[in-house]
């Protein structure tokens, strides 16, 4: 899977509006330089042999979240049963930042696979180098609050929008997502963006 270096720049054209038209708050101006000029956001992976596991996976990951996102909080059932509401601001950050923890972590490199001929031969990868290991959801938090403030619900959709996959206590997972359901919201846009979109553009 792969993505041309016209998706790349039309993906980080379309979150930078997106972050422009949506997102008002103190340092969000600031937090956008940093993606652009001081991060790999734009260009990184999203995994190095899972889901995004190709140049600009990161950002076309992040965008198909924010797309799921937006269309799990216009559903119907969703604002009239469960009363979820996010404002735009709130689905363009907990989207499109939830991942930003895996910026400037993946590096470039090459490692020996088999051929249909059974003879060895080197081939492109990434390798998963976190010199700041914080952690997944909790580092996000921390990165992005270095720029600007994060509501509460917000804070929590983030750190926990690995839900249930990830390695956290399911007693604490479970909790979380009935303190803000916010976090189930994005959990399960996050899950849909992964299993079904990621690697079928």
């Amino acid at each position: 899977m792969a993505i041309t270096n016209e998706q790349i720049e039309q993906n980080k054209q379309q979150i930078i509006d997106i972050f422009a038209n949506c997102v008002k708050r103190d340092g969000a101006g600031e937090l956008v330089r940093f993606l652009s000029e001081k991060s790999d956001f734009f260009t990184a992976p999203a995994s190095t042999k899972y889901h995004g596991a190709y140049e600009g996976g990161l950002a076309q990951h992040s965008l198909n979240v924010y797309h799921c996102f937006k269309d799990y909080l216009s559903r119907p059932r969703v604002k009239e049963e469960f009363g979820l509401y996010a404002s735009e601001e709130t689905i363009a950050i907990c989207s499109l930042l939830h991942d930003i923890c895996k910026t400037n972590v993946y590096v470039k490199g090459t490692r020996n696979v088999k051929n249909d001929m059974g003879v060895w031969e080197k081939v492109p990868t990434y390798f998963f180098e976190d010199k700041l290991p914080y952690g997944h959801g909790e580092k996000s938090v921390y990165m992005i609050t270095g720029f600007m403030r994060l509501t509460r619900e917000e804070a929590f959709a983030i750190r926990y929008h690995m839900g249930f996959s990830g390695q956290e206590d399911a007693n604490t997972v479970g909790r979380a997502f009935e303190m803000f359901p916010l976090a189930f919201a994005l959990s399960t846009a996050d899950m849909e963006a992964t299993y079904f979109l990621d690697d079928k553009q």
